[in-house]
């Protein structure tokens, strides 16, 4: 007996064999893609959700401190900021480095890297124990994908080039022994704009005014070093200054005013004392072995010191500046003079008010002039957008000597100042653990309050002492760490890169989509006479088999 099978039957019984086999084969390819974009996808929220750290190195002309942020990154939008976890130092923190060497938590080591042009074992000894301490706060494991800064101010500014290049140079050498990344770029000097900008970026953030819609002003910022002070403000309309800058954080653009301005800090504020003292008093011309005496009305009674002045310097290092005798020097050739106290509250205030407004630059012109100083009789310009002035660094420090309220007005600040001063030397060694500190207090209360109400114009804007724990450093870790976070980092010479190479996750999709595609065309390659169009009757659907009794081939099938 003979079964007649369509040939067409059999062709369809052959592919639906051959369709199966690559229904499987695109079936486990399918598997083994999902659970790729599974592993990925988890691997990535991992990673995310991992907190990273940076290490930042300020230094400053008075000393070289290190702050250790801790950081998560925010996956909730593109635009936000991540969220700060932890800083180090914090309240726990006690200084073994230089015991009471700031007003609040830091730690330094001193004096300031631009003492030690020429002195590399000097360096070594400034960042070899900030740099231990720093790794000592990170877990081991996370050292190597750490990035770490060294951002040198207005110490270093104030060097030539040639001689900050080599601190630099020695600096990094140092850096280079240690399991943290950087790039070449992330060992400089800082400009005056870019410090002032990273501490309005410090502050914003820390109080969170960087959160809040664009309609809402900032805050203003009066950042105190000791060799230079930053002035920035917010401004609502655009200008061409070399001052002004645009900065978009997350989705909103800013637009800033940023002033440094050199010579106004603590440390040179008092030295310009000095050289003023000097030609009052009318010093004579002295061999060099005698001793350079000058009685300062600042100082305390009974106090008596060899101060090294090394803001009465020239830059280029080669005389002492508006010296009338020739001055004994240190080991540095520095000026030392010898400082006698001979306090006078009024002549204090006065010697304090000439240092503060000393300067005429065409920067400190131009900020008198932002400020609206003589064409306002109150701090009320219109063109500015800021909520209130937050005073830090120096001027905290000052007001946290007098414990006195974050809102006190400068009437107060100087009647606590003239307590102060009326303060034997023998009693303010008794009072304040930093010697060093102390010496100074009684001249930078009546300089602080001449800097705001004179120098700034700021008497009667709204301004708060504080918070103690704001740094410009912040402000640069934030910024500069989200443009070098551990996946983008650069290690030094001698390490092996640690950016990773890994598919993104269009590259996995995309391998999705060519299985799909891969499954359709097995489909197609195995059926091909599916999509011919058949002989016979018009109508019948393409692909389907035609009644047996159409006239085509057949094939024979002998059964039994």
């Amino acid at each position: 007996m003979e079964s007649i099978i369509p040939a067409n039957s059999r062709l369809l019984s052959m592919s639906s064999v051959q369709c199966k086999r690559c229904l499987k084969i695109s079936i486990v390819v399918l598997f083994v893609v999902v659970i790729l974009v599974t592993a990925y996808t988890a691997l990535r929220a991992g990673d995310v959700q991992r907190s990273y750290f940076t290490v930042v190195l300020d230094c400053g002309s008075t000393g070289t401190r290190v702050n250790v942020y801790e950081w998560q990154r925010n996956i909730t939008s593109k635009h936000d900021l991540p969220t700060l976890l932890n800083s180090f130092p914090d309240l726990s923190t006690k200084n073994p480095l230089h015991k009471d060497a700031c007003h609040y938590q830091c730690m330094q080591t001193e004096p300031g890297l631009d003492k030690f042009v020429h002195n590399s074992s000097g360096i070594r000894a400034a960042l070899e124990p900030l740099l231990i301490w720093a790794q000592q706060q990170i877990p081991s494991e996370r050292l190597g994908d750490t990035s770490l800064f060294l951002l040198a101010t207005a110490g270093l500014r104030n060097l030539p080039k040639e001689d900050a290049g080599w601190i630099l140079e020695n600096a990094a050498a140092v850096v280079r022994e240690h399991p943290f990344v950087y790039r070449i770029s992330s060992i400089r000097v800082l400009s005056g704009k870019e410090e002032a900008y990273y501490s309005w970026v410090a502050l914003n953030y820390k109080l969170r005014f960087l959160d809040k819609s664009s309609n809402t002003p900032t805050l203003g910022v009066l950042d105190l070093g000791g060799s230079s002070l930053q002035v920035v403000m917010e401004i609502d309309e655009s200008r061409e200054d070399k001052h002004f800058m645009r900065s978009k954080i997350g989705p909103i653009e800013h637009q800033i005013l940023a002033y440094s301005l050199p010579a106004f800090g603590l440390n040179e504020a008092f030295d310009r004392t000095i050289i003023i003292l000097n030609e009052q008093q009318l010093l004579p011309r002295d061999t060099a072995d005698v001793k350079f005496e000058l009685s300062h009305p600042c100082l305390s009674s009974g106090f008596m010191q060899n101060y090294t002045c090394y803001g009465c310097f020239r830059s280029n290092g080669s005389s002492a500046k508006n010296l009338s005798g020739p001055p004994l020097s240190n080991s540095d050739g520095f000026p030392l003079v010898n400082l006698v106290g001979d306090p006078d509250w009024e002549q204090c205030k006065e010697l304090a008010r000439a240092a503060a407004i000393h300067s005429r630059s065409s920067d400190s012109l131009q900020l008198t002039a932002d400020m609206n100083c003589k064409s306002l009789p109150s701090f009320n310009a219109s063109h500015l957008s800021v909520a209130r002035f937050h005073a830090l660094s120096g001027f905290f420090a000052v007001y946290n000597v007098l414990n006195l309220n974050p809102r006190a007005n400068l009437s107060k600040i100087l009647e606590k100042g003239k307590e102060l001063c009326s303060s034997s030397w023998a009693d303010l060694k008794k009072s304040y653990k930093n010697i060093n500190h102390a010496v100074q207090y009684c001249f930078r209360v009546p300089y602080l309050v001449s800097l705001i109400e004179e120098a700034l114009c700021l008497g009667d804007a709204e301004i708060l002492f504080g918070p103690g724990d704001v740094s410009w450093t912040l402000g640069a870790a934030l910024i500069e760490g989200e443009y070098l976070l551990p996946s983008q980092t650069e290690p030094h010479a001698g390490m092996f890169s640690l950016k990773a190479e890994v598919i993104s996750s269009h590259a996995l999709y995309f391998v999705l989509v060519l299985c799909i595609l891969f499954f359709v065309y097995c489909q197609v390659r195995r059926t091909p006479n599916l999509l011919l169009p058949k002989q016979g009757k018009k109508g019948h659907a393409l692909g389907v088999a035609l009644p047996s009794h159409v006239n085509q081939k057949t094939t024979k099938v002998v059964l039994g």
